[in-house]
């Protein structure tokens, strides 16, 4: 058993080693207009060279976030869900890698069928790592109570900027990895009008529909009552976007101004609430599509602004335990109806969906009166994959 040891220690030396070298080498950004170009019209031949290039760039990509995983400040990396992401990509870099480079048609539907199958696995990451989030604030919360660290030493706010920067962007390359992936697998199923993931003739102004449909449910399960929306602006235009992404991001305001106009207001108002304003804004000239979304809903503290875009600021963990507790494991959020207030994940992961393609959120508040949310989409997707 001891000779069984050591073999099973000297080849995860091996794979740590893989890791490492593979970790160093640069990551090659795509951008939306590269994707559009080179997946329109796919042939055999196209999705062979696609499979080799998956081949090539995403193990470096999974074995920076292995490393990265392996090394988190406070004792992150020893909670049990973190531990179980960073196994996941390990697998999927140790498959990847011994698998042969695809260089025939039927190779590259093998590869296409692996990349599937890790598409599939890695589709919990984001809960997962709200659960190790949630399993450090709980011991932390747990240390203090037993005395061993004086709260001054352990205050969380304190704690969380470097947890939160890589946050920002372990779930920028998550996006990433999941977009090539998701792209490659799309593009054998060649639907008119899509290459891969993205829609050519992207309209924000039906995305804001069903957006606002969906998160009127939402609300309307949570409260009884749901406040009026409105759609302005430039509603007749589309541009090449991942529709899945912008609906992700105005799902997430629509639902933050609902529940900030029902909560400000009371469910015992007897008039209408103020409606919630949303201006979709495209002009030939402009170097942005942008939609905003306007809210009477009493505003956020100018102090607290920050606290919005933090994955660690739940609104309690007693709610959180609660998410946790009812659903043994998940995939990510969009599946569940979680409660509104939810895992205090949904702005900070839009606003990544935003930056992953060139764009951004920004969120301006008048306290006592309401909040403005601006999102920015470039109109070109000229702009080059950002690279954590």
């Amino acid at each position: 058993s001891s000779k069984s040891k050591s073999i099973s220690y000297s080849l995860d030396e091996s794979l740590e080693k893989q890791l490492k070298t593979h970790a160093i080498k640069p990551a090659t950004g795509v951008s939306l207009q590269q994707l559009l170009q080179f997946g329109s019209n796919p042939t055999e031949m196209t999705l062979l060279r696609a499979s080799v290039f998956l081949h090539h760039e995403l193990p470096i990509r999974l074995a920076k976030k292995a490393l990265e995983l392996e090394n988190l400040p406070y004792g992150l990396s020893n909670m049990p869900s973190i531990k179980e992401v960073r196994r996941w990509y390990v697998t999927s870099f140790k498959e990847i890698t011994e698998f042969p480079r695809p260089d025939s048609f039927s190779s590259e539907r093998k590869f296409t069928n692996l990349v599937k199958e890790i598409y599939e696995r890695h589709s919990g990451v984001l809960w997962t790592m709200a659960k190790g989030i949630y399993e450090l604030k709980s011991s932390f919360l747990k240390s203090e109570h037993a005395g061993r660290n004086s709260s001054t030493d352990f205050a969380l706010e304190k704690v969380f900027p470097e947890v939160q920067a890589f946050l920002d962007n372990f779930f920028l390359s998550r996006v990433g990895i999941r977009v090539l992936i998701g792209q490659h697998i799309a593009l054998h199923e060649n639907i008119d009008g899509w290459v891969g993931l993205i829609c050519v003739r992207t309209s924000p102004s039906e995305i804001a529909r069903n957006a606002v449909k969906a998160a009127s449910q939402a609300c309307l399960i949570r409260y009884g009552r749901v406040p009026n929306v409105i759609i302005t602006g430039d509603l007749d235009r589309d541009f090449p976007y991942i529709p899945a992404h912008l609906h992700h991001i105005l799902f997430e305001l629509l639902k933050n101004s609902m529940r900030a106009v029902v909560e400000h207001h009371g469910l015992e108002k007897e008039e209408e609430y103020p409606e919630i304003k949303i201006v979709i804004i495209d002009r030939e000239e402009n170097e942005d599509v942008c939609i905003k979304v306007m809210d009477e809903g009493g505003g956020i503290p100018r102090a607290d602004l920050q606290k919005v875009w933090s994955y660690m600021y739940t609104t309690a963990v007693q709610d959180a335990k609660e998410v946790f507790d009812s659903l043994e494991s998940g995939r990510d959020f969009a599946a569940y109806n979680l409660p509104l207030a939810g895992m205090g994940y949904g702005l900070p992961v839009s606003r990544v969906f935003a930056r992953y393609l060139g764009g951004d959120i920004n969120i301006v508040s008048m306290e006592g009166f309401g909040t403005d949310a601006y999102v920015y989409m470039r109109s070109l997707g000229d702009s080059e994959e950002p690279m954590p």
